[in-house]
Protein backbone atom coordinates (compact mmCIF):
# COMPACT_ATOMS: atom_id res chain seq x y z
CA UNK A 1 0.00 0.00 0.00
CA UNK A 2 1.42 3.77 -0.70
CA UNK A 3 2.15 5.74 1.75
CA UNK A 4 1.90 9.77 1.25
CA UNK A 5 3.25 12.63 3.35
CA UNK A 6 0.54 15.72 3.15
CA UNK A 7 0.00 18.91 4.97
CA UNK A 8 -3.88 20.36 5.46
CA UNK A 9 -2.39 22.96 3.08
CA UNK A 10 -2.30 20.22 0.05
CA UNK A 11 -5.92 19.34 0.75
CA UNK A 12 -8.12 22.19 0.71
CA UNK A 13 -10.49 22.31 -1.68
CA UNK A 14 -10.73 18.48 -1.89
CA UNK A 15 -13.68 16.83 -1.60
CA UNK A 16 -14.05 14.42 1.74
CA UNK A 17 -16.28 11.76 2.91
CA UNK A 18 -16.14 10.46 6.93
CA UNK A 19 -16.67 7.17 7.63
CA UNK A 20 -16.34 5.68 10.78
CA UNK A 21 -13.97 3.24 12.41
CA UNK A 22 -12.90 0.81 11.73
CA UNK A 23 -14.83 1.24 7.89
CA UNK A 24 -12.19 3.59 6.82
CA UNK A 25 -9.16 1.68 7.61
CA UNK A 26 -10.50 -0.99 6.18
CA UNK A 27 -10.10 0.97 2.63
CA UNK A 28 -6.29 1.05 3.60
CA UNK A 29 -5.70 -2.45 4.02
CA UNK A 30 -7.48 -3.75 1.21
CA UNK A 31 -10.51 -5.30 2.70
CA UNK A 32 -13.24 -3.26 2.10
CA UNK A 33 -13.38 -2.10 -1.85
CA UNK A 34 -17.07 -0.30 -1.54
CA UNK A 35 -18.55 1.98 0.71
CA UNK A 36 -21.98 1.36 1.12
CA UNK A 37 -24.80 4.89 1.56
CA UNK A 38 -28.26 5.36 1.11
CA UNK A 39 -27.79 7.96 -1.62
CA UNK A 40 -26.17 7.73 -4.73
CA UNK A 41 -23.79 10.56 -5.92
CA UNK A 42 -22.53 11.65 -9.44
CA UNK A 43 -19.26 12.57 -8.08
CA UNK A 44 -16.25 11.00 -9.32
CA UNK A 45 -12.79 11.53 -8.85
CA UNK A 46 -10.72 12.05 -5.94
CA UNK A 47 -12.21 11.69 -2.38
CA UNK A 48 -10.80 12.12 1.03
CA UNK A 49 -11.65 9.29 3.63
CA UNK A 50 -12.09 11.43 6.95
CA UNK A 51 -11.98 9.17 10.08
CA UNK A 52 -15.03 10.26 12.11
CA UNK A 53 -14.46 11.15 15.71
CA UNK A 54 -17.00 8.61 17.17
CA UNK A 55 -15.95 5.47 17.68
CA UNK A 56 -19.58 3.59 19.27
CA UNK A 57 -19.05 -0.01 20.62
CA UNK A 58 -20.56 -1.82 18.07
CA UNK A 59 -17.86 -0.43 15.76
CA UNK A 60 -15.07 -1.56 18.34
CA UNK A 61 -16.58 -4.73 18.59
CA UNK A 62 -16.75 -5.36 14.87
CA UNK A 63 -13.07 -4.45 14.81
CA UNK A 64 -11.54 -6.45 17.45
CA UNK A 65 -13.61 -9.55 16.86
CA UNK A 66 -14.51 -9.86 12.83
CA UNK A 67 -12.98 -7.09 11.25
CA UNK A 68 -9.59 -8.12 11.14
CA UNK A 69 -8.50 -4.33 12.79
CA UNK A 70 -6.87 -3.63 15.86
CA UNK A 71 -9.19 -1.44 17.92
CA UNK A 72 -6.36 1.62 17.59
CA UNK A 73 -7.38 3.82 14.83
CA UNK A 74 -7.04 7.15 14.34
CA UNK A 75 -10.30 9.12 14.89
CA UNK A 76 -11.17 12.71 13.93
CA UNK A 77 -8.83 12.69 11.08
CA UNK A 78 -7.90 12.88 7.45
CA UNK A 79 -6.30 10.00 7.06
CA UNK A 80 -6.17 8.75 3.08
CA UNK A 81 -7.17 9.38 -0.55
CA UNK A 82 -8.87 7.09 -2.70
CA UNK A 83 -10.50 7.11 -6.32
CA UNK A 84 -14.43 7.00 -6.43
CA UNK A 85 -15.17 4.97 -9.45
CA UNK A 86 -18.58 4.33 -9.89
CA UNK A 87 -21.55 4.37 -7.72
CA UNK A 88 -24.33 1.23 -8.59
CA UNK A 89 -27.26 -0.14 -6.44
CA UNK A 90 -26.23 -2.88 -4.38
CA UNK A 91 -28.22 -5.22 -5.81
CA UNK A 92 -27.53 -7.23 -7.72
CA UNK A 93 -23.51 -6.83 -7.15
CA UNK A 94 -24.01 -7.95 -3.80
CA UNK A 95 -24.01 -11.22 -5.19
CA UNK A 96 -21.10 -11.02 -6.83
CA UNK A 97 -18.79 -9.98 -4.18
CA UNK A 98 -16.82 -11.74 -1.00
CA UNK A 99 -18.41 -12.70 2.53
CA UNK A 100 -15.01 -10.30 3.83
CA UNK A 101 -16.03 -7.83 1.55
CA UNK A 102 -20.05 -8.04 2.43
CA UNK A 103 -18.86 -7.83 6.41
CA UNK A 104 -17.88 -4.72 5.66
CA UNK A 105 -21.17 -2.56 4.23
CA UNK A 106 -24.76 -2.62 4.24
CA UNK A 107 -25.92 -4.32 1.16
CA UNK A 108 -29.66 -3.82 1.82
CA UNK A 109 -31.78 -2.98 -1.32
CA UNK A 110 -32.62 -0.07 -2.34
CA UNK A 111 -29.19 1.24 -0.78
CA UNK A 112 -25.87 2.30 -3.34
CA UNK A 113 -22.47 0.91 -3.60
CA UNK A 114 -19.75 3.50 -4.49
CA UNK A 115 -16.86 1.48 -5.53
CA UNK A 116 -13.29 3.11 -3.87
CA UNK A 117 -10.26 2.06 -6.08
CA UNK A 118 -6.38 3.32 -5.11
CA UNK A 119 -6.14 3.81 -1.70
CA UNK A 120 -3.11 6.18 -0.49
CA UNK A 121 -2.51 6.46 3.23
CA UNK A 122 -1.44 9.47 4.83
CA UNK A 123 2.01 8.89 6.73
CA UNK A 124 0.19 10.69 9.21
CA UNK A 125 -3.92 11.23 10.15
CA UNK A 126 -4.46 15.40 9.70
CA UNK A 127 -6.87 16.06 12.75
CA UNK A 128 -9.60 17.96 11.29
CA UNK A 129 -13.86 18.03 11.89
CA UNK A 130 -15.71 15.83 9.19
CA UNK A 131 -19.52 16.56 7.86
CA UNK A 132 -22.26 14.24 7.02
CA UNK A 133 -21.98 14.02 2.88
CA UNK A 134 -19.70 14.56 0.59
CA UNK A 135 -17.75 17.74 1.62
CA UNK A 136 -14.83 20.01 1.41
CA UNK A 137 -11.75 20.84 2.88
CA UNK A 138 -11.15 24.11 4.00
CA UNK A 139 -8.59 26.17 5.73
CA UNK A 140 -9.33 25.75 9.45
CA UNK A 141 -8.00 29.14 11.19
CA UNK A 142 -5.54 29.34 13.27
CA UNK A 143 -6.94 29.06 17.49
CA UNK A 144 -7.81 32.54 18.62
CA UNK A 145 -8.13 34.38 14.98
CA UNK A 146 -11.30 36.24 14.52
CA UNK A 147 -13.69 34.99 11.74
Amino acid sequence: METKSVTLDDLIGMRALSLMQPWASALFLGLKHYETRSWPTRYRGPLLIHAAKGFPIYALDFANTCGHIKSDLPLGAIIGLVQLLDVQPTFPLSQDLTALECMYGDYSPGRWAWKLADPVLFAEPIPYRGALGIWTVRAVPEPGATR
